[in-house]
């Protein structure tokens, strides 16, 4: 049985995954803002654009060992961001949780990565952030993809030596809060999918940007 940790596990995509996880019998702890637990998993209150919380949350942990981490919370930016109308502070924002939160939240859980044998870390990101896809609408989200993906390209060469196998992963167009009604899936088949290539995440294969139905993307 492996253990699972998973950040924003209480909706959506983070919470289709821990129930792919918990059904194939592996112990899966989720991540939520605020008080109160997701029903039938192991919960941890952590908000991943609040340093302490997650410094105070990898404490918490740092005596686990935990196999696979996934990076899931994320937001889809302001309601401006366009290159000729942005809401800066929200650009920042987006950034602040889209891309710094990832590797904080990383650094902050290294302790119980490094406990597990072969352990593997993921961060959900999207194919909006690949720089061959040059539409131009929901420009901050794109770029926050976007550096997340080279975050995790870093992360994986400098994890690699340390035998931890690190992907950045597109979930698809989910039916989601985010992902809206009209999406291409379901969230129960995006999940599946993210999990069967974490399943087959290797160090040979580290450091690679995949889509949920085991396709590997241009950066």
């Amino acid at each position: 049985m492996a253990t699972i940790f998973i950040t924003g596990g209480n909706r959506g995509i983070g919470l289709a995954l821990a129930e792919a996880y918990a059904a194939a019998g592996n112990r899966v702890i989720v991540s939520k803002r605020g008080a109160g637990d997701v029903a039938g998993f192991e919960t941890i209150a952590m908000d991943v654009a609040d340093a302490e919380s997650v410094k105070a949350a990898g404490e918490r942990l740092a005596h686990e060992a935990i196999d696979v981490l996934i990076n899931n919370a994320g937001v889809i930016g302001p309601d401006r961001q366009s290159t000729t109308d942005m809401d800066f502070d929200g650009f920042l924002e987006t950034l602040a949780i889209n891309t710094v939160a990832p590797l904080r939240v990383a650094q902050a859980f290294l302790p119980a990565l490094r406990r597990s044998e072969g352990a593997k870390l993921a961060t959900i990101t999207s194919q909006m952030g690949s720089l061959s896809y040059a539409k131009s609408d929901h420009v901050a989200y794109r770029a926050s993809k976007a550096a997340a993906n080279k975050v995790m390209q870093c992360l994986a060469t400098d994890l690699a030596v340390e035998s931890i196998a690190v992907a950045a992963l597109h979930p698809g167009w989910v039916r989601t809060d985010m992902g809206g009604p009209g999406a291409d899936i379901a969230v129960e088949e995006s999940a599946a999918g993210v999990k069967a290539v974490m399943d087959r995440l290797t160090l040979e294969t580290t450091g690679r940007f995949w889509a949920w139905d085991g396709r590997e993307l241009p950066w």
